[in-house]
Order: structure tokens, then sequence, then C-alpha cells
């Protein structure tokens, strides 16, 4: 059964597991002891520190082993807050970071009044260096970028970035969970976070750099282990696995990147010419090389992904669209793209060209019975009598809404107009970008006395 979901956590490398299983013998006892034990598990943490440091580009000493990369993130946001409190308590962010990263930056909003600004990314999902410069203030005490993203693989200008803020002096923290695996940061950088299970490592390891210079003020309890910056007894036989891994895969990296993007090049060609009514979103160049995300229309997610479980391809969305909330993705309401029937393959080292021949060859079919069980149109056809048509979708999720909007635009005339009454939060998205796809205008939305009015009208 291929396994499509890299993105979210990448299958044990066959070296990270070598690593775990010797360095179970040897790493147990406490590094910080003076006794033969104790000697031994400190130098293959010493080691393990110097070959994840030597891939993340910074001295070893500015490197520390966290719980996972969701703590590292919080740890590197909270230090370098607090160690740089006397200049400001404002925190820039792009709008499609990780969770982990809007989700510390609403928690020190709440606590501390630290003030928050989003920068906005285009359609592809970038930011663009001169508004990220734009939004840097006097008091800014941190920035936060990406450094690609893990919902449509776009990869972010973190160099032009980092070179702005070094300009004013504001440090720059780069979640580089996705990207590490493939390749050092490009940059300034000031901070850097990651994870081992992205790049094939064993899940609860994280890492932080912080480099030498930046104001950073650890919070909470004082803990004598990691300089200090993070509390709790390594976990040695894991944080060698994940160092070794991380060695492993960037010995890997230049050749398997050709090889992947290659084949991630014929989903973003094949899958539009296969299945009508798809949007591939991302930059189709600055992207990582393993990854694809493609909305499709008239079609729920969530079904979406059990069908194509069932048919033995295990994928993710990007998009939380799905039956069990009414929030599309955060990612995709920010670059403004469609948002419903989302997928998201990330190709694991060593995937073959006859899986994904065997995945574009299923995924017309499954898109097809799910689109027929929900109704949706073949072709918008009618006979053009009514100027204006109101449709209540009103207490119906995505894609409904869009559905019964496909359905009756043909019966109208051409300029004439369809009002969608609908109270799901995706209409907001969803059906301006069914608009942009099928070359009809949205004119925009009005309050209703329920929910919300989104206005259409007929070009052709």
């Amino acid at each position: 059964m291929p396994y499509f979901d890299a993105a979210s956590s990448a299958p044990l490398h066959p070296v990270a597991r070598q690593a775990l299983q010797a360095s179970l013998d040897e790493g147990w006892a406490d590094p910080a002891r003076l006794y033969r034990e104790g000697r031994r598990a400190r130098l293959l943490l010493d080691a393990a520190r110097e070959a994840a440091a030597e891939a993340a580009g910074c001295r070893p000493d500015e490197l520390v082993f966290t719980p996972s990369g969701t703590h590292a993130v919080h740890l590197g946001i909270s230090g370098a807050l607090a160690g740089r409190r006397r200049v400001g308590r404002h925190l820039v962010v792009s709008a499609v970071e990780h969770s982990s990263v809007l989700h510390s930056a609403a928690a020190h909003e709440a606590a501390d009044g630290t003030a928050v600004t989003e920068v906005p990314v285009d359609r592809a999902g970038a930011v663009s260096p001169a508004v990220y410069a734009a939004t840097l203030r006097e008091d800014t005490a941190l920035a936060c970028l990406q450094s690609a993203n893990h919902e449509v693989g776009t990869e972010q200008p973190v160099d032009l970035v980092a070179e702005a803020c070094r300009a004013i002096g504001v440090p720059l923290l780069v979640d580089a969970a996705q990207s590490l695996g493939w390749g050092p940061v490009e940059g300034d950088w000031s901070l850097l976070a990651a994870s081992a299970h992205k790049w094939g490592g064993p899940a609860g390891v994280g890492l932080l750099a912080v480099r030498k210079g930046v104001r950073f003020a650890p919070q909470g309890p004082a803990d004598e282990r990691e300089s200090g910056r993070t509390a709790g007894f390594q976990n040695i036989p894991a944080i060698v696995a994940a160092a070794a891994s991380l060695r492993a895969v960037r010995a890997e990296a230049a050749d398997e990147a050709v090889r992947l993007r290659a084949l991630v090049d014929r989903i973003r060609a094949r899958v539009p010419e296969l299945v009508p009514d798809v949007e591939v979103v991302g930059d189709p160049v600055r992207r990582l090389p393993h990854l694809v995300t493609f909305s499709c229309l008239y079609v729920d997610g969530e079904t979406l992904l059990h069908e194509l479980d069932r048919a033995g391809f295990s994928v993710s969305s990007g998009s939380s669209c799905t039956s069990s909330t009414l929030t599309p993705s955060h990612v995709l309401r920010a670059m403004g793209v469609l948002s419903e029937g989302n997928v998201r393959v990330s190709l694991p080292l060593g995937t073959t060209e006859v899986e994904v021949d065997r995945f574009l060859e299923v995924l017309p079919g499954v898109v097809a019975g799910v689109r027929e069980r929900l109704g949706a149109p073949v072709a918008a056809t009618g006979t053009g009598k009514e100027a204006s048509l109101v449709v209540d979708a009103l207490g119906k999720l995505c894609p409904i809404p869009v559905i019964e909007l496909a359905k009756v635009i043909g019966d109208v005339p051409v300029g004439g107009t369809v009002t969608v009454l609908a109270d799901d939060e995706a209409a907001r998205l969803d059906i301006p970008a069914w608009c942009e796809m099928r070359d009809q205008e949205y004119v925009g939305e009005r309050p209703a006395d329920r929910g919300v009015a989104y206005v259409v009208r007929r070009r052709s």
C-alpha cells in the first residue's frame, strides 16, 4: 500500500533504525555522569550534536535537542521574545506558518500583549520580501518565516527576508521542519527549528539552533541539561538515530530530489488532464521536490481521502474543510485558492514510478464516484429564462453550496446573477475560487438574515 504522506511523518529511515538499536545498548546512561557508562553516553550525544549542527549549518554549541519540533518552535519564540523584551513586543509571522508558530503567537498576544502582524502571501503561497520588510518596526522583537510550506510545498525567500531582518537588527526564526532533510536553509537566519520525524528519524526529537549573539532568555524552570534551554533527561538513542538519519537522507537528497521532482511534475501535469475541475496549488518551480497539492471542485475532502485509502493510497489533505468542521485550512485561505476536495501528496524516499502511475490511474474514478454521490453537475446547462436566482444552502457544508451554485448557473442568462445563501465559513473562499476556475464573475458578499449572501454573475 503506497504511503504518500511523508510531509506528515516520513517512514523510519533504515539508518535511523540501525542507529537506534545500536545506541540502546550504549546510550542508556546519564551523560552528565563521569563514570564509564556516562562517558559513553556523552560521546554519543556529542557526536549526534555535531552531525545535526553540520546539517543545520550552525555550531554544535548553538544547537539543543528538544522533545519535538513543536516544542522547539515554542521554545524559540518564547526565548527570543523574552530576550528582546526591552526592544519591544512586536512579532511578525507569515499568514501560512505552521500552527505551532501561529498558536504560540496567539498565546503571547493573549498573555503579555505581544502585537502580532501576519504577512500576507500571494496565490502561490509565498511572501513578498518587500512586503515582509515593510512590516518590521523599531519595536519588532522577532520575525518568523518557514523555509517551505507544509501544505503546498512552496519555498519561501528566507535569504532575502533574513537580509532585511539583519539590516535593522531583528532576529529571524526559521521553521525548517519540512526542508532540512533536503538541504541547509540559505540566508543569515538567527534561530532555526526542525523535527526528526519529518526526515525519517524517530518521533519525539526536535532541534533548536540559536546563533551566538542572539538575545535569548529561556522561559520556565532552569535545567542544567541542553545549555539550560530545555529541561529533562535526553533520549540519547532517539537523538542518535535522528542525527544519523539526517546525515543519511542529506547524502541521498540530491539524487532523490531530481527523481521525486520528476514524479511530482508528472502528477502536477496529469491530474488536471485526468480529472475535470481541479486546481493544482503552490508554486510550480520554487517548491519542495516531493510534495504536490491539488483541490477538486464538488468533492468532500474527507470522503475523498477515505476512498483513496480504500483504493490503497495513504494521502492527506491541506484543508480541514471536512464534514467535521466548518473551517478551511488557514494556508489555503491565505492563498485564496480552492479549499474543497483538497489532496496533499508527499512522496517518501524510494517512491517508484509504478506507484505514481497507479495513483493516477485510480484517482479519476475515485473523484467521479464522490462527485456522483454528492449530486455534482456533469455540465452546467439550462434555459436561461430567469434573470436572477437565489440558492438556499444554509446549514450545508462544503462542497454542497458550490455544487448547488454550479447546478443553476446555466439557468440565468449571461449577465444574470445567482445569490447563494450559506453559513459555512468555507463558502467565503470556495465560491470566489469556483468563479475564477469557471470564468464567472464574483460580485461579492453581503450579510443576510442568516449566514451570508454570495452573489455571482454569469459571464458565459
